[in-house]
C-alpha cells in the first residue's frame, strides 16, 4: 500500500478532469488531457507550490477547507468526496484522532418515544445536537423514506442536506433549509464543542463551499418554526409547517413535528400514512 494515498488520489482526479469540464480552454501543446497543476490551483484558490507538495506527499496535513475547495474544483462525486474524507482522516496526527471525542447520546428518552407514539400519524422526529435522527413516527417514515432521508445506519438531517444529491430536488427551497441546518447546528453546540467541530471538518471535505461558506458566516438565531416545501416522489409537492421544541439541555435533543400547511398537503399526507381523511388537520403557519 502506498504511503501517499491522499496525494495520489488528488493527482489521479486532477488528471481525469478535462479543461472543458471546468470551463477552461484546452490550449496548445497539452501533454495530458487532464488539468495542469496551475489550473487546479487557481480554481481551488491555493498556490501551485502547495498543491505540488500535497500531491507529492511532502505536505500530508491539509485543512478540511482546502480539501473541500479542491473537491469542488475537481467536480468530485459524492463517492469520491467520501473517499477523500477517509484518506484525509488517515493522515491526521494520532493526538487529533477522533476516538477520544465522546459522541452525543443517540438514544431518545422513553418519554419521548411514548410522545411520538401519541403523535401518530403526524410526521415527527427526535434529533440530537448533530441533527441525527434518533427516533421517528411511522408517519415520518412514510414521508422521509422515499426521498432517502432515512438511509444509512445513522440518518442525519445535516448530512442529507449537504451531501446527498437528492436533497436539492427534495427541498424546493434548499438554500433556506441549508441555512437553517447551520443555524441549528451552531445553536445546539455550546462553546467549543469537539463533536460539532469534527462534524464540521468532515462536511468541509464532503460538501465543500456549500457548507463552509455558511459555516464561516455570522451565526444566526435558529428558526424553531417555519415552512418547508418538499417535492415528494409519491405525494407531489408538499407544504409542511414545522415546530421544533428543545426537550433536553444536556444532550441537545429536539422534537420536530411536521404539520400540513394546506388542504392539498393534508390530503396527501393522509394518503401516505393510510389513515382516514382528515386525520391530519391543516395548521396555519
Amino acid at each position: 500500500m502506498s504511503d501517499n494515498e491522499l496525494g495520489e488520489f488528488l493527482r489521479d482526479r486532477r488528471e481525469a478532469v478535462t479543461p472543458a469540464q471546468v470551463g477552461l480552454p484546452a490550449g496548445p501543446r497539452r501533454r495530458v488531457p487532464g488539468l495542469r497543476r496551475a489550473e487546479l490551483a487557481t480554481l481551488a484558490g491555493v498556490s501551485v507550490d502547495y498543491l505540488t507538495r500535497l500531491e507529492q506527499g511532502r505536505d500530508r496535513h491539509p485543512s478540511p477547507q482546502v480539501l473541500g475547495a479542491l473537491a469542488d474544483a475537481l467536480l468530485l462525486s459524492t463517492t469520491d468526496r467520501d473517499r477523500l474524507q477517509l484518506l484525509w482522516a488517515r493522515t491526521k496526527p494520532r493526538h487529533m484522532c477522533p476516538r477520544a471525542i465522546t459522541p452525543p447520546d443517540r438514544t431518545a428518552r422513553a418519554s419521548l418515544l411514548a410522545l411520538l407514539d401519541r403523535l401518530e400519524p403526524t410526521p415527527a422526529i427526535v434529533v440530537n445536537r448533530l441533527g441525527e435522527v434518533l427516533a421517528h413516527t411511522a408517519g415520518y417514515e412514510r414521508l422521509a423514506r422515499p426521498v432517502g432521508l432515512l438511509d444509512g445506519r445513522q440518518p442525519s438531517l445535516v448530512r442529507f442536506v449537504f451531501t446527498d444529491p437528492r436533497a436539492r430536488s427534495t427541498y424546493l427551497d434548499w438554500d433556506r433549509v441549508a441555512d437553517e441546518q447551520i443555524s441549528d447546528l451552531k445553536a445546539d453546540s455550546h462553546g467549543s464543542d469537539p463533536v460539532v467541530t469534527h462534524l464540521a471538518d468532515e462536511l468541509a471535505v464532503t460538501a465543500g463551499a456549500a457548507f463552509t461558506d455558511r459555516w464561516r458566516a455570522a451565526a444566526r438565531l435558529p428558526s424553531r418554526t417555519g415552512m418547508q416545501r418538499w417535492a415528494h416522489p409519491d405525494a407531489g409537492e408538499l407544504r409542511l409547517n414545522y415546530e421544533s421544541l428543545q426537550v433536553s439541555d444536556m444532550d441537545g435533543q429536539r422534537l420536530v413535528v411536521y404539520l400540513p400547511a394546506d388542504e392539498a398537503t393534508a390530503g396527501a399526507l393522509d394518503r401516505l400514512t393510510g389513515r382516514q381523511p382528515g386525520a391530519l388537520r391543516v395548521v396555519a403557519g
